[in-house]
C-alpha cells in the first residue's frame, strides 16, 4: 500500500494520570499506624468514593480484577461441573476463577458490532448444568442487559457483570454493574482508573454480600476476629497504599470518561460512511466509555489484509494494533489441551463434564478477531487530534479499496 496522506502531525497525547490528589492521600497514609485494609482510612475512603458512583451496599476491594471475579464466582457456591456462560472474546481473568472453583466456562458467541454476548447464542448454550452468566462490557460498551437478565430470570441463573473495561459506562442511564447479582471492576494499570493493580467486587444482595469479604480474605471473619475458617478461600486483599491511589483516581472518573466518550463518539462520527469500515455499534440510550476503539474491516471491499491496513495506519502515525486478543479464549493452548491443573482437568476426568474445547466454535467471535483493528483512545486526546486520526483512517480505507 502506498504511503498515506494526510499524516497525524503530532505524537499521541498522553494523560498525566497521577498527581496532587493521589499524593495527598498517600501523604496521609504514611502517617497511619497500619497499612492493613480492614477498616483502614484509605480503604474506607475508596469504598465511599465507589458507592457515590455505584450504589452497591456490599463491597470488597481486591488485589486485581481477576481476583474480584474469582471472589464473585466463589460467592455463588457453585458445585464441580456447574457451568458459567462467558463471551468467547474476553481477558483470561474472566475465566480463571471459574476454573479454580472447578466449574466449567461455556463460551458463547458475540454480536457482530457491539462485540458483546449475543443473547440468542447464550440461549443455545444453556444446559441443565448452567448456573450463571458473565456478561463482559467489552471496551466499555454496555451489553444488552435487558435481554440477558430476562434469560437469567427465565432459567434462574445468577449474573456476574464483568465491568473491568467499563468504568463509567452506562446502560440506559444507569452505571453498568447494577443489573446483575454481582459486579466486578479492575484498577489495573491500563484501565480508566488505576492504582497499578487492584479490583473490587460488589453486590446489593444480602445472601451474597454478607460473606463477600470472607471469600477474598482466607474466609476469616473480620467482624468477630475469627481466624478459624469454615471454608477454603484465597487471600485477595487490597492494601492501604493501593486503596489511597484508587480512591483519588475515582474522584477523576467522570471527567476521564467524559473525555473518552467524546473522543470515541467523534471518531465514529468522522468515520461514518467510510468505505470498507464497520464501526462499533452503541445502543442509543447507552454510554460507551471507550477503553479502546475497535473497528472491523469489510474484507470484500478492501484489497489489503487486516495486518497491512493496521501497518499503514501505524506508518501514518496512528496508534493501533491489528485485532484485540490473538484468538478466542477457547482456542488458547491451555483450553485446547485442557491443561488447567498440571496437565489435568479433574472435573472432566471424573466425568462431571463432557466439555471438549477443541470442538467449540463461535464463528462471529472468530471473524471479529480476524478482521478488526484496535485504535487507542485516551482522555488526553482533543478534537483536533481525533480528527487527524479519522482523516488518516479514511485515507487508508480509500487507498485500500478494491
Amino acid at each position: 500500500m502506498k504511503p498515506t496522506t494526510p499524516r497525524v502531525s503530532r505524537s499521541m497525547p498522553r494523560p498525566q494520570r497521577w498527581g496532587a490528589a493521589e499524593l495527598e492521600r498517600l501523604s496521609a497514609m504514611v502517617t497511619q499506624p497500619s497499612l492493613f485494609y480492614w477498616r483502614g482510612p484509605q480503604t474506607t475512603a475508596l469504598l465511599d468514593e465507589f458507592r457515590r458512583r455505584y450504589p452497591l451496599n456490599f463491597c470488597f476491594p481486591t488485589s486485581s480484577g481477576t481476583a474480584a471475579l474469582h471472589v464473585a464466582i466463589a460467592a455463588l457456591r457453585l458445585k464441580p461441573g456447574d457451568e458459567v456462560i462467558v463471551p468467547a472474546i474476553t481477558d483470561m481473568g474472566s475465566v480463571i476463577g471459574i476454573l479454580y472453583q472447578q466449574a466449567v466456562p461455556v463460551f458463547a458467541d458475540l454480536e457482530p458490532q457491539t462485540y458483546n454476548l449475543d443473547p440468542a447464542d447464550v440461549c443455545r448454550r444453556i444446559t441443565a448444568k448452567t448456573r450463571a452468566l458473565m456478561p463482559v462490557h467489552l471496551a466499555g460498551n454496555p451489553c444488552d442487559m435487558s435481554a440477558l437478565m430476562a434469560i437469567a430470570r427465565e432459567h434462574r441463573l445468577q449474573v456476574i457483570e464483568d465491568c473491568a473495561q467499563a468504568w463509567g459506562a452506562r446502560w440506559r442511564g444507569q452505571p453498568v454493574g447494577l443489573q446483575g447479582n454481582l459486579a466486578c471492576f479492575s484498577f489495573n494499570d491500563y484501565k480508566h482508573v488505576s492504582c497499578g493493580d487492584g479490583g473490587l467486587v460488589a453486590t446489593n444482595q444480602l445472601e451474597l454480600g454478607t460473606g463477600l469479604g470472607k471469600w477474598g480474605d482466607k474466609f476469616y471473619d473480620r467482624e468477630t476476629g475469627g481466624r478459624d475458617p469454615l471454608e477454603l478461600a484465597p487471600n485477595y486483599r487490597m492494601s492501604e497504599p493501593q486503596a489511597a491511589v484508587a480512591a483519588a483516581q475515582l474522584t477523576k472518573l467522570e471527567q476521564i470518561v467524559a473525555n473518552r466518550h467524546r473522543a470515541g463518539t467523534r471518531l465514529t462520527e468522522q468515520l461514518a460512511g467510510a468505505a470498507g469500515l464497520r464501526l462499533p455499534s452503541v445502543q442509543t440510550a447507552d454510554t460507551h466509555s471507550y477503553w479502546f476503539y475497535l473497528l472491523r474491516l469489510d474484507r470484500e471491499r478492501l484489497a489489503v489484509s487486516r495486518d497491512e491496513f493496521a501497518q499503514a495506519l501505524t506508518n501514518a502515525g496512528v496508534s493501533c494494533t491489528p485485532g484485540y486478543i490473538p484468538r478466542p479464549v477457547y482456542r488458547y493452548p491451555v483450553f485446547q489441551q485442557h491443561n488447567f491443573f498440571s496437565g489435568h482437568w479433574p472435573v472432566r476426568e471424573l466425568g462431571l463434564t463432557q466439555m471438549d474445547y477443541r470442538q467449540v466454535r463461535c464463528p462471529e467471535a472468530e471473524a471479529i478477531l480476524e478482521d478488526s483493528v484496535k485504535l487507542t483512545i485516551n482522555e488526553a486526546m482533543d478534537d483536533a487530534y481525533i480528527d487527524e486520526v479519522a482523516a488518516v483512517v479514511r485515507d487508508v480505507a480509500r487507498a485500500a479499496a478494491r
